[in-house]
């Protein structure tokens, strides 16, 4: 029988089993140990090593061996410290001496169920070929001014609406000396309708963003509506907002998220009588793209003292949220209940609707909403929507693209003479190639009336490391080596929410340069392109037919 350290090493992993592999150069290291100190994983740890050289000396040759010792980084294979790729050890190194490299053949994969347990992780699908989004082009260009000088002469008003908008026989109006005035004695409900920008930053909660994130992000969209004009909302997520927000003027930029684990909402239920401001709207959340039919889950390491009070729940426990509200069992029911009910504690001024994850079911959901008055928008999340934590299997395995399954909606809308009376919401991998502003026309053009972004902004405002080749990752692991994602004070403090607030606004007003260079050339400057399809085609046949585009090649 073999000795039992050979038989445990034989067990073991080699650094080729794993997804990056640290390159070190020896001649350019320094020692100073800014490398292992900042590695998030732990992935890199000062070693010493032992040489041994042979040399043969005088007339007669003799081979003598000398050992010395060198101080070396080494990168552990220890599977619970493998290396995401993070780029940080190279961030802080003076001297290029080191970086990791991704490694294409890896078994990552294979080894990394431990005890039962599938490997969850946070970004995005690893899937780095281009979306349907990114096949799409606009090909509809007027030939009657230049384009290109449009876009800087126009006045444009680039606004969608949020709410329910009501066809033009049902409005509650009447001609009084030739003017229009509204008839209260018609006793029709008039639905609560907001003007806002049409790209809103998604629902990412005070929980999953570490502090200084979160209050980045608040900063920029209350610079760009106070400031720069720009009515960009932010979803709060589920989990609740702090109080001090909850009570300011700044709510009305806001929209509070309601998930099935109701977390956070005892708070914001106690402070209805103290709010100076409606919120923009509510969200109730049912599902997200990244894994539909599996509830979220914010993992015990991120429950600290700030979000336990927010949430009202223990320090260091995880909270799962159900997969569904435990008192609805059917969209109908859900329908009565929830956004009823939240439509009468803002006393109906507020728009409530619905977030779904993306499925052959969106149809069905919609259609519900249709036949009732108080549902003011619906939010579809596609497969490619970050998360925070999921399973792998169910992130890149599970789901549907957000452009078709909003295409069906929409069209079902028009099939039905009601397009745009519901709007909807679109999200799940807009600009996942950067490609932002040509990626929310795109969805407007198939029938979104708003886009919302999460990794996106992320990646833009905080400069996340994180991409589809399963580089960093750790989202839902509270390592986040930028602080994006982590509620580790050591970590979010490498993050000044003050640089986060002057990106978020610097993306948005250059996504707004780039949406009116695309709307310029096709006739539209002061209403956004909704459903004008006739303006899309694709090189791809099978995109061309399933979206009920043009075919050009």
């Amino acid at each position: 029988m073999e000795p039992a350290s050979r038989l445990d090493n034989n067990h073991g992993l080699t650094l080729g089993d794993f997804p990056y592999i640290i390159r070190w150069r020896d001649d350019r290291c320094k020692r100073c140990g800014k490398c292992t100190a900042v590695c998030p994983m732990f992935s890199i740890e000062p070693s010493v090593i032992v040489k041994r050289t042979l040399h043969s000396e005088g007339l007669i040759p003799e081979p003598k061996a000398t050992r010395r010792t060198e101080t070396v980084i080494k990168q552990t294979t220890d599977l619970s410290k493998y290396c995401i790729g993070c780029n940080t050890c190279s961030l802080v190194c003076p001297n290029e001496a080191i970086e990791p490299e991704f490694n294409p053949r890896h078994k990552f994969n294979f080894h990394k169920n431990q005890g039962g347990i599938p490997y969850a992780r946070g970004g995005r699908r690893n899937d780095p070929a281009p979306s349907t989004l990114d096949r799409l082009r606009f090909s509809r260009i007027s030939m009657l001014t230049d384009p290109a000088l449009d876009a800087g002469r126009h006045e444009f008003r680039i606004r969608t609406y949020l709410g329910r908008m009501l066809p033009a026989e049902e409005l509650p109006v009447k001609v009084i000396n030739g003017k229009l005035a509204v008839n209260k004695s018609s006793g029709t409900f008039v639905p609560p309708v907001r003007e806002i920008y049409p790209i809103m930053i998604g629902s990412m909660s005070i929980g999953a963003l570490s502090p200084h994130m979160w209050e980045g992000l608040a900063m920029g969209i209350t610079y760009l509506n106070e400031v720069e004009g720009m009515p960009v909302v932010m979803c709060s997520g589920e989990g609740g907002m702090p109080q001090r927000l909850l009570k300011s003027r700044f709510m009305k930029y806001f929209i509070p998220q309601i998930a099935s684990g109701y977390f956070g909402w005892d708070e914001i239920v106690r402070t209805l009588p103290y709010m100076v401001e409606d919120p923009c709207a509510i969200e109730i959340k049912y599902g997200q793209g990244a894994k539909p039919g599996d509830g979220g889950l914010l993992m015990a390491h991120k429950v600290l003292k700030l979000i336990s009070e927010i949430r009202g729940v223990p320090i260091g426990v995880d909270l799962p949220s159900p997969p569904t509200h435990q008192t609805q069992y059917s969209i109908e029911e859900s329908v009565a209940k929830m956004i009823q009910s939240m439509s009468m504690a803002w006393g109906f001024r507020v728009p409530v609707y619905p977030k779904i994850s993306a499925s052959r079911t969106s149809k069905s959901v919609l259609n519900n909403l249709i036949r009732n008055p108080y549902a003011s928008a619906l939010s579809i999340d596609g497969d490619d929507g970050a998360t925070g934590a999921a399973f792998n299997v169910s992130m890149d395995s599970m789901g549907h693209p957000i452009a078709s399954n909003l295409r069906e909606c929409y069209l079902d809308l028009v099939a039905q003479g009601r397009q745009n009376e519901v709007p909807l919401i679109a999200s799940g991998g807009v600009g996942k190639k950067g490609n932002l502003a040509a990626n929310a026309a795109s969805l407007f053009m198939l029938g979104a009336s708003c886009v919302s972004i999460g990794k996106y902004i992320m990646q833009a405002a905080a400069q996340c490391h994180g991409d589809e080749y399963n580089r960093c990752n750790v989202c839902n692991l509270g390592k986040c080596p930028r602080g994006i994602t982590t509620q580790d004070p050591k970590l979010y403090r490498r993050l000044d929410p003050d640089k986060v607030a002057e990106r978020v606004v610097d993306v948005f007003k250059s996504v707004d340069t780039e949406l009116k260079k695309i709307l310029a050339p096709l006739g539209r400057s002061t209403e956004l392109p909704i459903g004008m399809s006739d303006a899309l085609s694709s090189d791809d046949l099978a995109i061309s037919e399933r979206l009920k585009i043009n075919f050009a090649c």
